[in-house]
C-alpha cells in the first residue's frame, strides 16, 4: 500500500456524525479519510433533519453529548466565522394529560443534576413563552432556554470546510465494500474504487452501519425507519420555542414543530406502526394527520399554507440511544450510529467523544458515556423523550 493511500483514520459516512469526527480528528494531527457513497456531505439522513437541537433527553450519555453539541453549535459562528443559523428558543414539551405531566416532571431532578436548566412551567406560564398555544387542557410544561435549533445542511457544510482545512481527504461516490482484518486488527479497507490502509476504522453509516458492521462479524441492531416532515408559508413572529407533544394518538406517537427565524413553521411526527426501511417517498397520510396535532395544538395556524413535505430515515436501535466506542476484541474498530433521528444534534457531542476514545484522552463523563452506549449492552433502558 502506498504511503498516500494510508491514513491514521477512515470513516465511513460524511453526515452529522461523521463530518465533525472527521474534523476534530484532523485537529490532533491525525491523517483522516471520509468515504462517501453519495456526492457531497450531509445527503443521506443529516439534509432531512429539521434542525432542533436539545439537551433535553432521559439518557445522561445523551444530556451529557448534547450540552457539548449546544456549546459547539452556539458558540460556532464566533469561533469559526459561519453562520449556522443558531437560534436558542428553548424546548418546551408540553403537558395536555396527567400522565405526560407525571413523565416529565420525573425527570427534572436527574437533569437538573447534569447542569440542565430547565424548568416546570404552570398552565399560564407555558402560554407566555408559547401564547397561541391551545389552552384546552393544557397543564403545563417543561422548558429548557438553552436548547435551540441551526441548519443542518449549512452546519454540515461548515464542519466540512473545516475538516478539509485541517487536512481531511473526503472521498465522494465512492462506497466501502469490505473491510480488511488481520487476526484481530483493522488493516484498512476495500471500496467500489480503490483500497486503503488505516489502523483506525470508524463507522458512521447512519442507516447503512448495520451492513457495514456485518463485514467485520459485528452485528449491531441499528435499523432505518422512516418519518417525515413538512415546511410552510412564512407568517410573522408568534413563538421562539421548539413545541414538543408526546401523547400517542392513532397513527402517530409524538409531535413537535417550530418557528423557522424566516417565519415558516417546520413540523414532524412520529409514526405508529414504526416505517422499516430506508423509504424517501412521500406518504398521503403524513399531511392529514401532522395537520390535524399542528393547528390543534396551536389553532391560530388553522390557515397556514404548506410548501413542502419530505422524508428521511432515523437509524433506530431497540431502546432509542446510540451506539457509540470500540468493539470488544477488534482493534481498531470504532462505531458512531444509530442516533435515533437526533444525529444532528448529536454531532459534535459525538465527534468529540469518538476523538477523545481514538486518541486515548477520556473524562470519566466520557468513558461513562462510552460505557453506557456500548455495542454489547441490553437495550432495556429505553430513552422516554425520543
Amino acid at each position: 500500500m502506498s504511503q498516500n493511500k494510508t491514513y491514521d483514520v477512515i470513516i465511513a459516512g460524511s453526515g452529522s456524525i461523521g463530518t465533525p469526527t472527521a474534523m476534530y480528528l484532523a485537529q490532533t494531527g491525525l491523517k483522516v479519510l471520509v468515504v462517501e457513497a453519495l456526492t457531497s456531505p450531509g445527503q443521506a439522513s443529516n439534509k432531512h433533519a429539521i434542525g432542533g437541537v436539545r439537551a433535553t433527553h432521559s439518557d445522561p450519555s445523551k444530556i451529557h453529548l448534547c450540552t457539548n453539541s449546544i456549546e459547539v453549535f452556539s458558540t460556532w459562528k464566533e469561533v469559526y466565522g459561519d453562520d449556522i443559523d443558531w437560534r436558542s428558543g428553548g424546548y418546551n414539551f408540553v403537558a395536555y394529560n396527567s400522565d405526560i405531566q407525571a413523565t416529565l416532571k420525573s425527570l427534572l431532578e436527574q437533569q437538573r443534576a447534569l447542569g440542565l436548566n430547565i424548568n416546570w412551567l404552570g398552565r399560564d406560564e407555558n402560554r407566555q413563552i408559547a401564547p397561541h398555544l391551545n389552552p384546552e387542557g393544557l397543564l403545563g410544561g417543561t422548558f429548557s432556554p438553552e436548547d435551540g435549533s441551526a441548519s443542518p445542511l449549512k452546519a454540515c457544510f461548515a464542519f466540512w470546510k473545516h475538516a478539509q482545512a485541517a487536512g481531511v481527504e473526503f472521498h465522494f461516490g465512492e462506497s466501502v465494500t469490505d473491510i480488511v482484518v488481520k487476526g484481530n486488527k483493522i488493516q484498512g479497507i476495500k471500496t467500489d474504487k480503490d483500497s486503503y490502509a488505516c489502523k483506525i476504522f470508524i463507522n458512521a453509516a447512519g442507516g447503512w452501519s448495520r451492513r457495514i458492521s456485518q463485514m467485520v462479524g459485528v452485528d449491531i441492531p441499528i435499523e432505518p425507519d422512516a418519518h417525515e416532515a413538512g415546511i410552510t408559508e412564512p407568517v410573522q413572529p408568534l413563538f421562539d420555542a421548539m413545541i414538543v407533544d408526546i401523547r400517542e394518538y392513532p397513527g402517530s406517537s409524538n409531535f413537535y414543530f417550530y418557528q423557522h427565524p424566516t417565519g415558516k413553521i417546520i413540523f414532524c411526527l412520529t409514526p405508529t406502526p414504526q416505517i422499516w426501511g430506508n423509504r424517501t417517498q412521500n406518504t398521503s397520510s403524513f399531511l392529514p394527520q401532522s395537520c390535524k396535532r399542528l393547528v390543534e395544538l396551536m389553532p391560530i395556524l388553522g390557515n397556514i399554507r404548506v410548501r413542502r413535505t419530505w422524508r428521511g430515515t432515523y437509524p433506530m436501535t431497540p431502546d432509542g440511544n446510540p451506539i457509540i466506542g470500540s468493539v470488544e476484541g477488534l482493534d481498531g474498530y470504532f462505531i458512531g450510529a444509530g442516533t435515533c433521528g437526533q444525529g444532528f444534534m448529536l454531532g459534535p457531542g459525538v465527534g468529540k467523544l469518538l476523538t477523545h476514545a481514538v486518541t486515548g484522552k477520556l473524562s470519566q463523563a466520557e468513558m461513562d458515556c462510552l460505557h453506557r452506549m456500548r455495542y454489547d449492552r441490553s437495550f432495556d433502558n429505553k430513552e422516554l423523550l425520543k
